[in-house]
């Protein structure tokens, strides 16, 4: 397992995302959202389009849309839930650790 370290948890701010450089398993970044101080990863891609989902919209239901083509994703699984994408956004694992923020992905 790579354990990627995203920032400080009081670094991202409830209803913020940050955008990470990963470079693991070919995924150049990870977005990463703070939802009602729960925290989420994604592929930073969008499935539909070349956006990145870390400058969506964060919305209060637990979903993030597409800054480019509004498609909505589920920050829990990365469903799409609307068109235009229909393919899902890989979602990762957020481990809090002493105060900080990682995200956990598989070794290629």
């Amino acid at each position: 397992m790579n354990k990627i370290f995203v920032c400080q948890v009081d670094e991202l701010d409830e209803g913020e995302a940050l955008k990470v450089d990963c470079g693991v398993n070919g995924i150049e970044a990870l977005a990463v959202f703070n939802n009602g101080g729960e925290f989420f990863a994604m592929n930073d891609r969008c499935s539909h389009g070349n956006a990145s989902m870390s400058e969506g919209y964060l919305e209060d239901d637990g979903t993030v849309e597409c800054p480019l083509h509004s498609a909505r994703f589920c920050l829990k699984t990365g469903t799409a839930l609307c068109l235009p994408a229909t393919d899902p956004i890989q979602t990762f694992p957020v481990i809090v650790e002493d105060g900080q923020l990682f995200v956990e992905m598989a070794g290629e």
